[in-house]
């Protein structure tokens, strides 16, 4: 070695002088020697080096092949050494090679993917161990830990090696997420720190669990960029931003303090308005549209304001406003003016000798030509036929593009439960020249034919179970035939069905029931009964509504009662009912059975006995009416994920018995309480209101023919929380009462009840359970004695 320093310092005033003969033993070597490889052929050495033997080699030379031999990334070191034997000069290279990477293995990971923090690391197997690619590796676990909020989690890296194996072992600590455990904010004078701070996604650590404060870098992100100017762009500040943010971080606690400034600049109010370029609306069409009126309100913007204060309407709000333009281009597109533009312009100006900051308002539209459906294609039906599909369409070829009808459409194939959901949005492509589009549905088929089993149990009913069969697209043809037999302690019941919506491709449609049913309930001690019968049905479609259908249907069944409990007080050894039946039936719910958008209203008259036969005459009707409606949504923002959805639903049933329905008043006469047996009531037990009023001690007694009523009215207002087409969570408000005549009703003298419930559909049944709060209840002397209520439900005892 020391004879290539001597080389070299004898070499090193060339830099200056050149060229000049260099003097030394291995100025010129007689050969080139390498050491210490075993993986790497000495050819390729020699190669990546670039000295040939007896040629001259000054220091540069040797710098050079030194840093193209480390360029290889195969070795950790190299030493070079001149020898001179025999009066032979050889300049000898030793290496030391780099082992190969065999595999990568990542440790400690519980609170992210385990494939995501590996996918961090970038090294590759069969190469060599590379140390600045395992740091530059760590580096990318850190900041994929930091971004979700990890920013104490720490990374250690071992080299595991066997001899013919080496491992890279990424040892990860990932300490506790940070906190932020408060929120400081600078220069706001309008809008309090509390205001600003409830508008983030970030928020600090609470004394409740769920405020655990944890800390989100895109969240965060979020919340500077769009959040916070949003917020007062909403109250007219619409030049506010964010001036700095800063995070002082304590390692040792694992907290955070966020300190924000911002600038909030001025308030500007409302000006003038105006619409350019529309043609197909009237100004006074457009003007429902303009958020900054009060006739311009709907039912939803009416209710938030009773909540959130009615605010000044002069301040600009930028988000009504992009709101509201973007309902105006829906309301366009509705209308088959998918081509049209609309340009919101906001011009800023000084008024006034105040100087009040004020925004002109203006809709610029471009209407365009509207659209017209070429054609319609369905994809993806192997196996449903494609006039099944069709009869869910409420827009045809021909008629003008509407994406209301487009979406309430794809709504009735996805109720139709034969296909994956949710479905993918239609795509539309040009047809021609004029501008005219087709309409490709995508469709994905899932099995629809069903076998099922379960438990069951009910209150008025025992413990029992269920066996199922049922295939909704039977041949494909959406017909549908099902089998089910219920048995139990109590019940023993067996129920066939086949119905075809497309009678010989015609617009009628037919259902055949047949049933034979068991039961005994021993809720409030009603007794035994066997019923045996069956029921036609055809259904035939109304003018003008796609979504109304009318029915007629006749129907008979012979009773056989008990000689046990309420029912063994009835004389008549084999009942015979005969009932002839019209029905109209408006369904335009989407999400069932948590329906979050649509209404649905239900008229039914069942004319029995008289010319008809049977054991007993009477008339009964029944008509209910529900509407729902999705007041917010959270979450749901990412591709395939579901958001949990804030409903408000409105129900009302009512029903009326004329004449005396004898025999069969258990089944056909009304009773009010519960959620087991009759007409369902929160916060009562079964049969506890009568006719007669509130009967305290009703879980103690048997019924009575008292207990039932010839007519009943009820209404339920819900808040919902359905979280999915599972599982849906509400609050409750329920108002009902029983009267022995129809014209006894008054809608005046309600019983009460309010509570909250979860619901859930299993593969074994629907799960069900309330928790009401009776208000009218009273005890045995009148005195109130408002209480509480459980309600269970569990497989097929629905209510």
């Amino acid at each position: 070695m020391a004879a290539v320093v001597a080389f070299c310092a004898a070499a090193a005033p060339l830099r200056a002088q050149q060229p000049e003969q260099v003097t030394g033993a291995c100025a010129k070597p007689d050969s080139i020697a390498f050491q210490g490889n075993s993986r790497i052929t000495e050819a390729a050495l020699r190669g990546d080096a670039g000295i040939e033997p007896h040629a001259a080699v000054d220091y540069r030379d040797v710098q050079r092949a030194t840093r193209q031999l480390f360029a290889t990334g195969q070795f950790s070191r190299i030493s070079i050494d001149c020898s001179v034997t025999g009066g032979r000069a050889t300049l000898i290279f030793t290496v030391a090679e780099r082992p190969l990477l065999t595999d990568v293995q990542v440790t400690g990971v519980e609170q992210l993917s385990p494939n995501a923090v590996k996918d961090r690391v970038d090294l590759l197997i069969g190469r060599p161990i590379d140390p600045a690619q395992i740091t530059h590796s760590v580096s990318r676990i850190d900041s994929l830990y930091a971004a979700a909020g990890y920013t104490l989690a720490r990374v250690t890296v071992d080299t595991v090696s066997n001899g013919t194996s080496n491992v890279v072992v990424f040892h990860v600590n990932e300490g506790r997420r940070l906190a932020i455990s408060g929120i400081s904010v600078q220069g706001n004078k309008a809008v309090s720190d509390k205001t600003v701070v409830s508008s983030m996604s970030t928020r600090p650590e609470g004394f409740l669990w769920w405020h655990k404060g944890e800390f989100d870098q895109d969240a965060y992100a979020a919340d500077l960029a769009q959040h916070i100017p949003d917020l007062y762009a909403s109250r007219g500040y619409i030049d506010a931003r964010v001036t700095h943010d800063t995070m002082v971080v304590n390692n040792a606690k694992g907290k955070a303090a966020i300190d924000i400034g911002v600038d909030e600049g001025k308030q500007y109010h409302i000006g003038s308005f105006d619409v350019d370029g529309a043609r197909h609306f009237t100004t006074a069409d457009i003007a429902r549209f303009y958020p900054f009126s009060d006739q311009s309100k709907g039912l939803t913007e009416t209710v938030k304001g009773i909540f959130h204060g009615g605010g000044d309407n002069s301040v600009f709000d930028a988000g009504a406003w992009d709101a509201a333009t973007a309902h105006l281009l829906e309301a366009y597109h509705n209308e088959g003016y998918i081509y049209a533009r609309i340009n919101p312009i906001a011009d800023r100006h000084l008024v006034g000798p105040d100087s009040v900051p004020t925004v002109d308002l203006r809709w610029e539209i471009d209407e365009g030509q509207p659209a017209i459906i070429d054609r319609i294609e369905i994809v993806g039906n192997d196996v449903t036929d494609e006039s099944c599909i069709r009869d869910q369409l409420l827009i045809l070829p021909g008629s003008v593009f509407s994406q209301d009808k487009i979406i309430q459409s794809m709504q009735n194939i996805s109720n139709l439960g034969f296909f994956e959901t949710p479905l993918p949005n239609p795509e539309t492509r040009p047809a021609n020249e004029k501008g005219d589009i087709d309409l490709v549905l995508h469709v994905k088929e899932k099995h629809t034919g069903q076998i099922g089993f379960g438990a069951s149990v009910g209150q008025g009913t025992g413990l029992g179970g269920f066996i199922q069969f049922n295939q909704p697209n039977l041949f494909g043809e959406c017909k549908n035939v099902g089998v089910e037999w219920q048995f139990g302690q109590y019940v023993n019941d067996f129920t066939l069905t086949y119905s075809d919506p497309r009678i010989r491709q015609s617009q009628v449609s037919g259902q055949v029931t047949a049933y034979h049913q068991a039961s005994r309930f021993v809720i409030r001690d009603i007794g035994q009964s066997i019923t045996t019968g069956g029921q036609v049905r055809f259904g035939f479609p109304v003018r003008g509504s796609r979504l109304t259908r009318l029915f007629l249907d006749y129907g008979g069944e012979q009773v056989k009662y008990g000689s046990q409990g309420l029912v063994g007080s009835i004389n008549c050894a084999s009942c015979f009912r005969s009932t002839a039946g019209v029905t109209i039936d408006h369904e335009a719910r989407a999400g069932i059975p948590f329906p979050f958008a649509g209404t649905h209203e239900n008229f039914e008259a069942d004319f029995n006995g008289g010319p008809l036969g049977g054991t007993a005459t009477f008339s009964r009707y029944n008509a209910s009416m529900e509407s729902y409606a999705t007041l917010a949504q959270l979450g749901g923002n990412k591709p395939g994920a579901t958001p949990i959805m804030i409903t408000l639903g409105l129900k009302a049933r009512a029903g009326a018995v004329f004449g005396d329905p004898g025999p069969f008043f258990v089944s056909q006469a009304f009773s009010l309480g519960g959620v087991q047996y009759g007409i369902p009531l929160r916060g009562y037990p079964e049969f506890s209101i009568t006719p007669q009023g509130f009967i305290a001690d009703a879980t103690e007694f048997q019924a009575t023919r008292n207990s039932f009523g010839n007519a009943f009215y009820t209404n339920t207002v819900e808040l919902g929380a359905r979280v999915n087409s599972q599982l849906n969570f509400d609050a409750f408000y329920d108002a009902g009462n029983l009267w022995v005549r129809p014209r006894d009703f008054d809608p005046t003298r309600l019983f009460r009840g309010a509570g909250v419930g979860v619901s859930l559909v299993t593969p074994l049944g629907p799960l069900g359970v309330d928790l009401g709060y009776g208000f009218d209840q009273v005890d045995v002397l009148g005195h109130p004695a408002p209480k509480w209520q459980v309600h269970f439900k569990f497989g097929q005892m629905g209510y």
